[in-house]
């Protein structure tokens, strides 16, 4: 193919806007271009990628059992809400037609799928079954950042399965596994799988796909002497109990002049943040709930709605203290509190004696406070975020916090959506039983950024060979050399009858201007037609090593065959 026939265009320095690695190459190397923020136009070469990438996915579903189909952009808002999924909320851009009815532009399809399902499927004898597309989808973010990592419109590729027992879907999710593994090393990227959290159903199972990253926006956690490795707020760590044998004093109030954090009041009274107990209010589900933490931690929200098994937990306001403690926010503490709000704390809490928390009044905090002996706990359980340095929960190794960016999730739904739509399928004694289903979704822009970020240069990108826009580019470095155009249309030819892609560039440029955008754009292998042409020599090099050779004309084919098989 001509490069003056394509558009490609580069740019010699970065734009000004463009923060993330990703985003200033493949503008630089003319592949995309920013429409607004957070939303881009795929230009040619982007396009010749994108459709590699989303083959090889094509093709490793498939080899599964998944079969394509394609669903709508526009989803009725009354389904998102009879599946009750939270996760469009907020984050999805809304709409009404002509007639007033309401839709949401494609964010999430597990509702929709899974009623198409039930209207379609009464036999266990029709399943399992596991459906899979490409498509576009919308996310209203207050603001889009990191380039293609996090933009308001993005390109993912998500599977869904069905399945009578659990045993079925037990099979196809680690199915699934083998194929994500698959995808990952023939696009050529490394990434990490870790225990991740689901914005569907804290009970179900969960695996994310990470590829680490210093400008991400997600935390992994990942043991340095072992395998273990969760998102941050899936993420736990070994307890092991210190419990204080410090005799027990007589709790006392302590009232200040002024406004002060509970982190404030321990330091006028020199006390250590570690001796403090920090209190979160909740309404978990319809009821109220406290939830204490030593000071110097952080509740994990996600850890609290699993252990409560609710699907909602929203941080309580000011009218809610006022109505259940008559007390601002930020004075409620756990004494003296009603029978109706359950106390649950952190595991670490039980191990305090005599420590500060809050007294229930403005500016007024209690000393000498003690769990169980002042306060009731309805229960104890892992309820922070682990910090770095924590002891890995197989109690090998310490944990490391790492950014990075997601890329790809799959998990185990099991019957929330069935349970929720009223589907459900005839088992083999004639019962009405729940379907079951996984999730399984691969980022497909996000993953090309990554390919990008992981596999570049400050002079340009280096694509992995199966999803490069072509396998070969061809550079005539003097478009008035009659010798050098017959050479480079004859090479051309050559290769395409030996099944490589080729972009020939053939623009009235000077051999440095093509030189540098051959080396922006990142095909594999670039070709030289130059000063030895009336010998019928060319020059090859190796985008990724760098290595240069002259072979003959006749002996390019062979040439190239063996030294790409080395080289890949």
């Amino acid at each position: 193919m001509k490069q003056s026939k394509l558009l490609i265009p580069t740019m010699r320095e970065n734009p000004n806007d463009a923060e993330a690695k990703n985003l200033q190459l493949l503008l630089r190397a003319g592949f995309i271009r920013q429409v607004s923020g957070g939303v881009y136009a795929y230009l040619p070469l982007a396009m010749r990628v994108l459709k590699k990438m989303s083959k090889i996915i094509e093709e490793e579903f498939e080899k599964i059992g998944a079969v394509e189909i394609q669903m709508p952009t526009l989803l009725p808002l009354p389904l998102l809400e009879k599946s009750n999924l939270d996760d469009y909320d907020g984050k999805a851009y809304n709409l009404k037609d002509r007639n007033g009815k309401e839709f949401v532009l494609g964010s999430v399809y597990e509702g929709l799928i899974s009623e198409l399902i039930g209207d379609e499927i009464s036999s266990y004898k029709r399943l399992p079954l596991t459906l899979f597309q490409t498509t576009t989808k919308y996310r209203n973010d207050k603001r889009s950042r990191l380039g293609l990592f996090r933009s308001h419109e993005f390109i993912l590729s998500d599977a869904y399965s069905f399945h009578a027992t659990t045993n079925s879907l037990n099979e196809m999710y680690q199915a699934y596994q083998k194929a994500f593994n698959r995808i990952f090393e023939r696009l050529g990227v490394k990434v990490k799988s870790l225990l991740g959290d689901s914005q569907i159903n804290g009970q179900t199972d969960v695996l994310e796909y990470m590829v680490l990253s210093e400008s991400g926006d997600k935390i992994g956690c990942f043991s340095d002497e072992s395998d273990y490795a969760a998102d941050l707020q899936a993420a736990t760590s070994a307890f092991t109990s210190k419990k204080s044998h410090e005799p027990h004093k007589e709790m006392s109030k302590v009232v200040f002049d002024e406004c002060k954090t509970l982190a404030q009041a321990a330091e006028d009274l020199d006390i250590p943040l570690q001796k403090t107990i920090k209190i979160r209010f909740y309404i978990a589900g319809s009821q109220p709930v406290l939830v204490l933490v030593r000071a110097d931690q952080k509740v994990n929200e996600l850890k609290v709605k699993k252990m409560l098994q609710v699907q909602e937990l929203k941080v309580a306001d000011e009218t809610q203290a006022e109505q259940y403690f008559n007390s601002p926010l930020d004075s409620i503490g756990p004494v003296g509190v009603s029978e109706d709000c359950k106390i649950y704390a952190d595991l670490q809490v039980q191990d305090l004696a005599n420590a500060l928390t809050g007294g229930n009044e403005v500016n007024t905090y209690l000393k000498n406070v003690n769990p169980d002996d002042d306060f009731p706990i309805e229960q104890y359980a892992d309820l922070r975020l682990v910090k770095e340095g924590d002891i890995s929960p197989d109690n090998k190794g310490t944990l490391q916090l790492k950014k990075g960016i997601e890329v790809g999730r799959m998990i185990k739904v099991g019957t929330y959506f069935s349970e929720r739509l009223k589907t459900a399928v005839l088992d083999e004694n004639g019962q009405h039983i729940p379907i079951q289903m996984g999730y399984y979704e691969l980022g497909i822009s996000r993953l090309l950024a990554m390919v990008v970020e992981q596999n570049s240069e400050q002079k340009g990108i280096n694509w992995p060979a199966e999803i490069a826009p072509f396998d070969l580019h061809i550079v005539q470095t003097n478009m008035d050399d009659e010798n050098q155009t017959v050479l480079t249309n004859q090479v051309e030819e050559m290769m395409m009858e030996a099944g490589y892609q080729v972009l020939v560039d053939d623009r009235q440029e000077r051999g440095g201007v093509k030189f540098a955008d051959a080396d922006l754009i990142g095909c594999p292998v670039r070709i030289t037609v130059g000063n030895k042409a009336d010998e019928g020599v060319v020059g090859i090099k190796f985008k990724q090593t760098q290595a240069t050779i002259e072979v003959k004309q006749e002996e390019l084919v062979s040439t190239l065959s063996i030294l790409m098989s080395s080289e890949s």
